[in-house]
């Protein structure tokens, strides 16, 4: 059975470079490594459904902070018996983005500490009633929230397909939802948390993570 690792952060913060970086790692040492990135946009209904909500789309929808957790929510449930079978065809799947994120965001914009209603909420249905697969080791990319900001509006410049959407405009919520990550990897919310920054030395950390101990207690708040 593969190791499950997740890489969480802010919109801007750096996510998909890191995890290139780190798939490049892992497969100059000779290791098979499979990578998924959520929200799935354009393979899971949801996901698309929950983009287009953040566009305008669908009514009031994107402001049910509930409804669009359950939309992000519902993907990853949908892509759980995929992460399982790549779990057990691989020495490492690598998401960019899981459960956390929902948590982070939805604490934000609820405005609730981490040990609140909604961040329970979202591990009950996420983990216990839906059961998708629990990580290894979670990544927090932790990029001041300005430096995010200005590196997804510059993508967004260079890409008409990027167009950002409510959440990525928001700079009240992205400080708030970066705060939150930032106390869910520090209670090492759900398993354990590496915090890193955008200097990391990517074969380091890749080495790390691997080299992490199996069977380490994951826990909750």
């Amino acid at each position: 059975m593969g190791k499950l690792f997740v890489i969480e952060g802010v919109d801007g913060a750096g996510k998909n470079t890191l995890a290139r970086r780190l798939v490049s790692a892992w497969q100059r040492e000779g290791l098979s490594v499979e990578r998924i990135g959520f929200p799935r946009y354009g393979r899971s209904v949801h996901a698309d459904l929950a983009a287009e909500a953040l566009h305008g789309e669908h009514g009031d929808t994107a402001g049910s902070v509930h409804a669009m957790a359950l939309m992000f929510a519902l993907d990853r449930r949908d892509a759980g018996d995929e992460i399982r079978k790549l779990l057990s065809d691989n020495d490492i799947v690598l998401l960019d983005r899981y459960v956390a994120s929902n948590a982070a965001y939805t604490a934000a914009r609820l405005e609730q500490s981490v040990d609140g209603e909604a961040v329970e909420w979202i591990r009950s249905l996420e983990f216990d009633r839906f059961a998708v697969p629990v990580p290894d080791v979670q990544i927090l990319l932790d990029v001041p929230v300005a430096l995010a900001a200005e590196r997804a509006a510059a993508r967004e410049s260079a890409d008409v397909a990027r167009t950002r959407d409510a959440y990525e405009r928001d700079g009240s919520l992205q400080s708030r939802t970066s705060a939150a990550y930032g106390r869910l990897a520090a209670s090492h919310w759900v398993s354990p948390w590496r915090v890193v920054t955008a200097d990391v030395d990517p074969d380091r950390l890749a080495a790390d993570m691997f080299n992490q101990p199996s069977g380490v207690r994951k826990v909750t708040p």
